[in-house]
């Protein structure tokens, strides 16, 4: 999987938690942007500050369960489609 910060925007306090407990691989967001499944990560500002993109389903799965371990909430949870470009956005309850 890869990521990227997005340009101008702050990281939300728990960020260092993500990249403990995701394999992630730091790219540019163009590419990241090019991954089949896309996850956006809010900051506590309520903007969209990093992206990460898996190329498999399973993979994506795995982040998704993680960052649900990590006790963040998935506002897409109960919608079908995309937001803002991304498959699933995680921010604090």
């Amino acid at each position: 999987m890869k990521t990227t910060l997005l340009e101008g925007m702050t990281p939300a306090k728990f960020d260092k938690h993500i990249i403990g407990n995701l394999l992630l691989n730091v790219s540019t967001p163009d590419i990241v942007r090019q991954e089949k499944l896309l996850i956006g990560i809010r900051n506590e500002d309520g903007e969209i500050y990093r992206l990460i993109g898996a190329t498999k389903p399973n993979s994506y799965i795995n982040a998704i369960e993680e960052l649900f371990d990590l006790g963040l909430v998935d506002e897409l949870e109960d919608t079908d489609g995309t937001r803002d470009g991304c498959d699933a956005i995680f921010s604090e309850a």
